[in-house]
Protein backbone atom coordinates (compact mmCIF):
# COMPACT_ATOMS: atom_id res chain seq x y z
CA UNK A 1 0.00 0.00 0.00
CA UNK A 2 1.18 3.36 -0.99
CA UNK A 3 1.16 5.76 1.79
CA UNK A 4 2.66 8.95 0.01
CA UNK A 5 0.44 11.46 -1.47
CA UNK A 6 -0.54 11.94 -4.94
CA UNK A 7 2.23 12.55 -6.75
CA UNK A 8 4.83 10.82 -5.06
CA UNK A 9 6.50 7.40 -6.46
CA UNK A 10 7.06 4.63 -4.12
CA UNK A 11 10.36 5.31 -4.16
CA UNK A 12 11.56 8.34 -1.81
CA UNK A 13 13.19 11.04 -3.30
CA UNK A 14 11.40 10.33 -6.80
CA UNK A 15 8.21 12.32 -7.72
CA UNK A 16 5.94 11.99 -10.71
CA UNK A 17 5.92 15.90 -11.54
CA UNK A 18 8.80 18.65 -11.10
CA UNK A 19 6.98 20.77 -8.97
CA UNK A 20 8.81 22.30 -5.66
CA UNK A 21 12.18 20.59 -7.06
CA UNK A 22 13.83 24.03 -6.15
CA UNK A 23 14.51 27.40 -8.62
CA UNK A 24 15.96 24.93 -11.35
CA UNK A 25 12.59 24.02 -12.78
CA UNK A 26 10.82 25.24 -15.66
CA UNK A 27 8.26 26.37 -13.49
CA UNK A 28 7.94 28.27 -10.02
CA UNK A 29 7.46 26.73 -7.15
CA UNK A 30 4.01 26.44 -5.89
CA UNK A 31 2.31 26.00 -2.78
CA UNK A 32 2.73 22.79 -1.03
CA UNK A 33 -0.20 20.85 -0.21
CA UNK A 34 0.07 20.02 3.52
CA UNK A 35 -1.57 16.57 3.58
CA UNK A 36 -4.43 16.02 6.49
CA UNK A 37 -4.01 14.25 8.99
CA UNK A 38 -7.38 12.55 10.41
CA UNK A 39 -6.95 11.77 13.92
CA UNK A 40 -7.33 8.50 15.23
CA UNK A 41 -10.64 7.10 15.76
CA UNK A 42 -12.53 9.30 13.53
CA UNK A 43 -14.00 8.07 10.73
CA UNK A 44 -12.82 10.23 7.41
CA UNK A 45 -15.92 11.78 5.70
CA UNK A 46 -15.17 11.95 2.51
CA UNK A 47 -18.67 12.30 1.00
CA UNK A 48 -18.13 15.18 -1.83
CA UNK A 49 -14.48 16.48 -0.80
CA UNK A 50 -11.31 15.25 -2.64
CA UNK A 51 -8.27 13.57 -0.75
CA UNK A 52 -10.19 12.85 2.70
CA UNK A 53 -10.67 16.48 3.47
CA UNK A 54 -13.17 16.37 6.50
CA UNK A 55 -15.16 19.50 6.63
CA UNK A 56 -15.84 18.87 10.72
CA UNK A 57 -13.19 19.22 11.74
CA UNK A 58 -11.86 22.59 13.50
CA UNK A 59 -8.49 23.04 14.13
CA UNK A 60 -9.32 26.44 15.86
CA UNK A 61 -7.39 28.99 13.22
CA UNK A 62 -10.51 30.12 12.50
CA UNK A 63 -11.89 31.24 15.84
CA UNK A 64 -8.84 32.61 16.88
CA UNK A 65 -8.92 30.06 19.86
CA UNK A 66 -5.27 29.19 21.33
CA UNK A 67 -4.07 25.69 21.82
CA UNK A 68 -4.80 24.56 25.27
CA UNK A 69 -7.46 27.23 26.26
CA UNK A 70 -10.88 26.61 26.51
CA UNK A 71 -13.27 26.52 23.49
CA UNK A 72 -14.80 29.80 23.07
CA UNK A 73 -11.60 31.71 22.84
CA UNK A 74 -11.96 33.41 26.01
CA UNK A 75 -8.41 32.33 27.79
CA UNK A 76 -8.11 31.27 31.52
CA UNK A 77 -11.06 32.09 34.17
CA UNK A 78 -13.72 32.85 31.36
CA UNK A 79 -11.84 36.14 30.57
CA UNK A 80 -13.61 37.36 27.61
CA UNK A 81 -17.20 35.77 28.39
CA UNK A 82 -18.80 32.20 27.35
CA UNK A 83 -18.96 31.46 23.80
CA UNK A 84 -22.25 32.20 21.68
CA UNK A 85 -24.88 30.01 22.77
CA UNK A 86 -24.21 29.98 26.46
CA UNK A 87 -26.13 32.49 28.75
CA UNK A 88 -23.81 34.73 31.01
CA UNK A 89 -24.08 34.94 34.64
CA UNK A 90 -25.54 37.82 37.12
CA UNK A 91 -23.78 41.21 36.61
CA UNK A 92 -22.17 42.67 40.01
CA UNK A 93 -23.81 44.95 41.62
CA UNK A 94 -22.88 48.67 41.72
CA UNK A 95 -21.30 49.22 45.48
CA UNK A 96 -22.69 52.31 46.14
CA UNK A 97 -21.77 52.64 48.95
CA UNK A 98 -18.11 52.92 48.32
CA UNK A 99 -18.80 55.56 45.21
CA UNK A 100 -21.20 57.20 48.24
CA UNK A 101 -17.92 57.53 50.34
CA UNK A 102 -15.95 58.31 47.71
CA UNK A 103 -18.06 61.54 46.38
CA UNK A 104 -18.42 62.39 50.22
CA UNK A 105 -14.86 62.47 50.43
CA UNK A 106 -14.22 64.71 47.52
CA UNK A 107 -16.97 67.03 48.54
CA UNK A 108 -15.21 67.88 51.88
CA UNK A 109 -12.11 68.33 50.52
CA UNK A 110 -13.40 70.87 48.11
CA UNK A 111 -15.45 72.08 50.74
CA UNK A 112 -12.57 72.65 52.79
CA UNK A 113 -9.86 73.97 50.28
CA UNK A 114 -12.43 76.88 49.35
CA UNK A 115 -13.33 77.73 52.74
CA UNK A 116 -9.42 77.95 53.53
CA UNK A 117 -8.59 79.81 50.26
CA UNK A 118 -12.09 82.25 51.41
CA UNK A 119 -10.05 82.53 54.82
CA UNK A 120 -6.60 83.84 53.46
CA UNK A 121 -8.18 86.24 50.91
CA UNK A 122 -10.32 87.46 53.72
CA UNK A 123 -7.77 88.11 55.86
CA UNK A 124 -5.58 89.51 53.49
CA UNK A 125 -7.59 92.50 53.36
CA UNK A 126 -7.60 93.56 57.10
CA UNK A 127 -5.57 96.63 57.41
CA UNK A 128 -3.91 96.15 60.55
CA UNK A 129 -2.75 99.97 60.95
CA UNK A 130 -3.56 100.12 65.05
CA UNK A 131 0.10 99.09 66.36
CA UNK A 132 -0.84 98.43 70.44
CA UNK A 133 2.47 98.08 72.01
CA UNK A 134 2.31 101.50 71.46
CA UNK A 135 0.45 102.30 74.37
CA UNK A 136 2.07 102.62 77.73
CA UNK A 137 1.12 101.90 81.24
CA UNK A 138 -1.79 99.56 80.17
CA UNK A 139 -3.68 97.86 82.81
CA UNK A 140 -3.89 93.81 83.52
CA UNK A 141 -5.67 91.48 81.16
CA UNK A 142 -8.64 90.44 82.69
CA UNK A 143 -11.23 87.01 81.84
CA UNK A 144 -13.02 87.14 78.54
CA UNK A 145 -11.89 89.25 75.51
CA UNK A 146 -12.65 93.37 75.26
CA UNK A 147 -12.93 95.47 71.69
CA UNK A 148 -13.23 98.72 71.14
CA UNK A 149 -14.91 99.85 68.50
CA UNK A 150 -15.15 102.67 66.92
CA UNK A 151 -17.17 104.46 64.21
CA UNK A 152 -15.41 107.29 62.46
CA UNK A 153 -16.46 110.10 60.03
CA UNK A 154 -13.64 109.11 57.81
CA UNK A 155 -14.38 109.98 53.96
CA UNK A 156 -11.69 109.00 52.90
CA UNK A 157 -12.13 106.98 49.50
CA UNK A 158 -15.38 108.54 49.03
CA UNK A 159 -16.73 111.01 45.57
CA UNK A 160 -18.30 114.51 46.20
CA UNK A 161 -21.19 112.94 45.13
CA UNK A 162 -20.99 110.14 48.10
CA UNK A 163 -20.69 113.08 50.35
CA UNK A 164 -23.89 115.01 49.36
CA UNK A 165 -25.77 111.63 48.97
CA UNK A 166 -24.44 110.59 52.44
CA UNK A 167 -25.20 114.04 54.38
CA UNK A 168 -21.48 113.49 55.60
CA UNK A 169 -20.01 116.74 54.81
CA UNK A 170 -15.94 117.17 53.88
CA UNK A 171 -13.93 117.72 56.22
CA UNK A 172 -10.54 116.71 56.33
CA UNK A 173 -9.35 114.02 58.90
CA UNK A 174 -11.14 111.99 60.52
CA UNK A 175 -12.81 112.18 64.20
CA UNK A 176 -14.95 109.30 66.23
CA UNK A 177 -18.82 109.52 65.57
CA UNK A 178 -19.23 106.45 68.33
CA UNK A 179 -17.07 104.53 70.52
CA UNK A 180 -18.16 100.76 72.05
CA UNK A 181 -16.94 98.62 74.44
CA UNK A 182 -17.81 94.80 73.43
CA UNK A 183 -17.19 92.54 76.37
CA UNK A 184 -16.84 88.80 75.03
CA UNK A 185 -17.05 86.60 77.94
CA UNK A 186 -18.75 83.32 79.76
CA UNK A 187 -21.93 85.08 80.96
CA UNK A 188 -22.85 86.47 77.81
CA UNK A 189 -21.66 89.69 75.86
CA UNK A 190 -21.80 93.44 77.11
CA UNK A 191 -21.90 96.50 74.64
CA UNK A 192 -20.88 99.46 76.36
CA UNK A 193 -21.36 102.68 74.44
CA UNK A 194 -18.86 105.25 75.61
CA UNK A 195 -20.55 108.96 74.76
CA UNK A 196 -18.04 110.88 72.42
CA UNK A 197 -18.62 113.95 74.65
CA UNK A 198 -17.75 112.29 77.56
CA UNK A 199 -15.34 113.84 80.40
CA UNK A 200 -12.31 112.36 80.37
CA UNK A 201 -8.37 113.06 81.19
CA UNK A 202 -5.67 112.69 79.15
CA UNK A 203 -2.86 111.10 80.57
CA UNK A 204 0.53 110.64 79.53
CA UNK A 205 1.53 108.96 76.53
CA UNK A 206 3.58 108.18 73.57
CA UNK A 207 3.38 110.06 70.34
CA UNK A 208 2.15 107.44 67.90
CA UNK A 209 3.88 108.60 65.10
CA UNK A 210 6.89 110.65 66.64
CA UNK A 211 7.63 108.35 69.80
CA UNK A 212 7.83 111.27 71.75
CA UNK A 213 6.43 111.41 75.66
CA UNK A 214 3.92 113.50 76.47
CA UNK A 215 3.22 113.89 80.47
CA UNK A 216 0.00 114.26 81.65
CA UNK A 217 -0.94 117.63 82.94
CA UNK A 218 -4.35 116.88 84.22
CA UNK A 219 -6.31 118.19 81.02
CA UNK A 220 -9.34 116.98 80.80
CA UNK A 221 -11.67 116.84 77.54
CA UNK A 222 -14.19 115.36 75.31
CA UNK A 223 -13.47 111.58 74.97
CA UNK A 224 -12.93 112.15 71.10
CA UNK A 225 -10.72 114.68 71.42
CA UNK A 226 -8.24 111.80 72.05
CA UNK A 227 -8.36 110.34 68.85
CA UNK A 228 -8.77 113.53 67.39
CA UNK A 229 -5.30 114.25 68.89
CA UNK A 230 -3.39 111.61 68.20
CA UNK A 231 -5.16 108.66 66.69
CA UNK A 232 -5.95 105.25 67.63
CA UNK A 233 -3.39 104.55 70.20
CA UNK A 234 -4.48 107.54 71.82
CA UNK A 235 -7.80 106.77 72.54
CA UNK A 236 -7.14 103.38 73.87
CA UNK A 237 -5.07 104.76 76.37
CA UNK A 238 -7.37 107.11 77.26
CA UNK A 239 -10.12 104.33 77.45
CA UNK A 240 -8.04 102.09 79.44
CA UNK A 241 -6.71 104.68 81.60
CA UNK A 242 -10.12 106.12 82.25
CA UNK A 243 -11.80 102.78 83.41
CA UNK A 244 -9.25 100.83 84.48
CA UNK A 245 -10.15 97.84 81.78
CA UNK A 246 -8.01 96.50 79.18
CA UNK A 247 -8.26 96.25 75.65
CA UNK A 248 -7.54 93.48 73.27
CA UNK A 249 -8.40 94.66 70.48
CA UNK A 250 -9.43 97.52 68.15
CA UNK A 251 -11.68 97.36 65.27
CA UNK A 252 -12.71 100.56 63.55
CA UNK A 253 -15.05 101.35 59.90
CA UNK A 254 -15.58 104.65 57.93
CA UNK A 255 -18.66 106.34 56.65
CA UNK A 256 -18.46 104.46 53.52
CA UNK A 257 -17.66 101.39 54.59
CA UNK A 258 -21.02 101.19 56.93
CA UNK A 259 -23.05 102.06 53.96
CA UNK A 260 -21.36 99.66 51.71
CA UNK A 261 -21.78 97.05 54.00
CA UNK A 262 -25.76 97.65 54.63
CA UNK A 263 -26.05 97.84 51.12
CA UNK A 264 -24.28 94.47 50.09
CA UNK A 265 -26.72 92.45 52.72
CA UNK A 266 -29.65 94.31 50.96
CA UNK A 267 -30.36 96.42 53.67
CA UNK A 268 -31.37 96.46 57.90
CA UNK A 269 -34.57 95.62 59.10
CA UNK A 270 -35.67 97.70 62.18
CA UNK A 271 -38.39 98.78 63.66
CA UNK A 272 -38.18 102.72 65.05
CA UNK A 273 -40.80 103.00 67.43
CA UNK A 274 -40.94 107.20 66.88
CA UNK A 275 -40.81 109.04 63.70
CA UNK A 276 -38.01 112.00 63.38
CA UNK A 277 -36.08 114.07 60.99
CA UNK A 278 -32.80 115.53 61.00
CA UNK A 279 -31.81 117.70 58.07
CA UNK A 280 -28.08 117.64 59.28
CA UNK A 281 -27.86 114.00 58.80
CA UNK A 282 -30.22 113.52 56.68
CA UNK A 283 -32.78 111.22 58.68
CA UNK A 284 -36.59 111.58 57.97
CA UNK A 285 -37.77 107.79 59.72
CA UNK A 286 -41.39 107.33 60.08
CA UNK A 287 -42.36 104.65 63.28
CA UNK A 288 -43.07 101.30 62.46
CA UNK A 289 -40.75 98.32 60.87
CA UNK A 290 -38.88 99.31 57.44
CA UNK A 291 -35.71 97.92 55.98
CA UNK A 292 -32.87 100.56 55.89
CA UNK A 293 -30.81 101.13 53.08
CA UNK A 294 -26.82 102.46 53.07
CA UNK A 295 -27.70 106.21 53.11
CA UNK A 296 -30.40 105.76 55.45
CA UNK A 297 -28.63 103.53 57.81
CA UNK A 298 -25.64 105.95 58.12
CA UNK A 299 -28.24 109.06 58.89
CA UNK A 300 -30.14 106.60 61.83
CA UNK A 301 -26.61 106.29 63.41
CA UNK A 302 -25.20 109.64 63.31
CA UNK A 303 -28.77 111.37 64.17
CA UNK A 304 -28.36 113.27 67.37
CA UNK A 305 -30.23 116.49 67.41
CA UNK A 306 -33.39 115.38 66.51
CA UNK A 307 -33.08 113.74 70.46
CA UNK A 308 -33.58 115.43 73.61
CA UNK A 309 -30.48 113.84 75.07
CA UNK A 310 -28.86 114.30 72.17
CA UNK A 311 -25.29 112.05 72.71
CA UNK A 312 -27.08 109.78 74.72
CA UNK A 313 -29.89 108.72 72.75
CA UNK A 314 -27.67 108.45 69.77
CA UNK A 315 -25.70 106.38 71.68
CA UNK A 316 -29.03 103.70 72.28
CA UNK A 317 -29.67 103.74 68.14
CA UNK A 318 -26.22 103.03 67.31
CA UNK A 319 -26.31 99.68 69.29
CA UNK A 320 -29.62 98.72 68.21
CA UNK A 321 -28.75 99.56 64.89
CA UNK A 322 -25.41 97.54 65.08
CA UNK A 323 -27.43 94.70 66.57
CA UNK A 324 -30.10 93.89 63.95
CA UNK A 325 -27.00 94.24 61.26
CA UNK A 326 -24.95 91.48 62.99
CA UNK A 327 -27.96 89.15 63.64
CA UNK A 328 -29.14 89.60 59.83
CA UNK A 329 -25.48 89.55 58.70
CA UNK A 330 -23.80 86.21 60.63
CA UNK A 331 -26.78 83.74 59.37
CA UNK A 332 -26.02 80.85 57.30
CA UNK A 333 -28.08 81.90 54.05
CA UNK A 334 -25.11 85.37 54.15
CA UNK A 335 -22.21 82.94 55.50
CA UNK A 336 -22.97 79.69 53.10
CA UNK A 337 -24.16 81.64 50.11
CA UNK A 338 -21.15 82.87 47.81
CA UNK A 339 -23.35 85.52 46.54
CA UNK A 340 -24.04 87.04 49.37
CA UNK A 341 -20.69 86.50 51.49
CA UNK A 342 -18.04 87.57 49.15
CA UNK A 343 -19.95 91.01 48.47
CA UNK A 344 -20.45 91.63 52.14
CA UNK A 345 -16.79 90.63 53.29
CA UNK A 346 -15.56 93.05 50.08
CA UNK A 347 -17.38 95.78 50.82
CA UNK A 348 -16.97 95.53 54.48
CA UNK A 349 -13.31 94.49 55.08
CA UNK A 350 -12.07 97.44 52.58
CA UNK A 351 -12.89 99.67 55.00
CA UNK A 352 -12.03 98.31 58.41
CA UNK A 353 -9.06 99.31 60.25
CA UNK A 354 -7.60 96.92 63.17
CA UNK A 355 -5.03 96.31 65.61
CA UNK A 356 -1.50 94.39 64.18
CA UNK A 357 -2.10 91.38 66.17
CA UNK A 358 -6.19 90.44 65.41
CA UNK A 359 -6.79 88.03 63.09
CA UNK A 360 -10.31 87.45 60.59
CA UNK A 361 -11.24 85.29 63.21
CA UNK A 362 -11.14 86.90 66.46
CA UNK A 363 -12.99 89.68 64.33
CA UNK A 364 -15.50 86.87 63.13
CA UNK A 365 -15.96 85.84 66.91
CA UNK A 366 -16.38 90.12 68.03
CA UNK A 367 -19.02 90.27 64.95
CA UNK A 368 -21.29 86.95 66.35
CA UNK A 369 -20.79 88.26 70.36
CA UNK A 370 -22.39 91.59 68.36
CA UNK A 371 -25.06 89.61 67.27
CA UNK A 372 -25.85 87.75 70.52
CA UNK A 373 -26.04 91.34 72.33
CA UNK A 374 -29.56 91.33 71.90
CA UNK A 375 -30.57 87.67 72.40
CA UNK A 376 -29.48 85.16 75.17
CA UNK A 377 -27.79 86.86 78.21
CA UNK A 378 -26.43 89.25 76.52
CA UNK A 379 -26.57 93.32 77.68
CA UNK A 380 -26.28 96.60 76.08
CA UNK A 381 -25.79 99.84 78.53
CA UNK A 382 -24.69 103.22 78.10
CA UNK A 383 -22.04 104.23 80.27
CA UNK A 384 -23.14 104.81 83.97
CA UNK A 385 -23.30 108.77 83.93
CA UNK A 386 -23.61 111.05 87.19
CA UNK A 387 -24.24 114.80 85.83
CA UNK A 388 -22.31 116.83 83.44
CA UNK A 389 -19.69 119.61 83.33
CA UNK A 390 -18.97 122.49 81.09
CA UNK A 391 -21.44 120.17 78.40
CA UNK A 392 -19.32 117.34 78.73
CA UNK A 393 -20.70 113.92 80.30
CA UNK A 394 -19.06 113.01 83.53
CA UNK A 395 -19.08 108.89 84.34
CA UNK A 396 -20.36 107.99 87.89
CA UNK A 397 -16.92 106.88 89.13
CA UNK A 398 -18.32 104.41 91.46
CA UNK A 399 -20.02 102.59 89.19
CA UNK A 400 -18.09 102.39 86.22
CA UNK A 401 -15.33 100.59 88.96
CA UNK A 402 -18.30 98.32 89.61
CA UNK A 403 -18.52 97.23 86.01
CA UNK A 404 -15.00 96.97 85.66
CA UNK A 405 -14.70 94.51 88.05
CA UNK A 406 -17.67 92.69 86.42
CA UNK A 407 -16.02 92.55 83.17
CA UNK A 408 -12.48 91.79 84.40
CA UNK A 409 -14.26 88.65 86.62
CA UNK A 410 -16.34 87.64 83.48
CA UNK A 411 -19.10 88.02 85.78
CA UNK A 412 -23.01 88.67 85.15
CA UNK A 413 -23.16 92.14 84.38
CA UNK A 414 -25.84 94.12 87.01
CA UNK A 415 -24.67 97.71 87.05
CA UNK A 416 -27.50 99.60 84.94
CA UNK A 417 -26.48 102.96 83.00
CA UNK A 418 -28.44 105.83 81.67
Amino acid sequence: MNDWPDGWTGNRGERGDRYGRGSAGAQPEGARVMPHVQPRGVPQQSQGHDRGYDPGYDSGYNTGQVYGSPPGGGGRDGQGGPPPGVPRGPRQAPDWRRRIKVGALALVVVILGVSIGTYFWADGKLKREVDLSKVIERPASGDGTNYLIVGSDSREGMSAEEKKKLHTGSADGKRTDSMMILHDGSNGPTLISLPRDSNVTIPSFRGSESGKMFPNTGRQTKLNAAYAEDGPELLVRTVEFNTGLHIDHYVEIGFAGFANIVDAIGGVELDIPKAFKDKKSGADFQAGKQTLDGEQALAFVRTRYAFANSDLDRTKNQQKFLAALASQTATPGTILNPFAFYPTMSAGLDTVIVDKDMSLWSLGQMFFAMKGVTGGDGTSMNMPISGSVGGNLVWDKAKVKELVNQLNNDEKVTVTGN
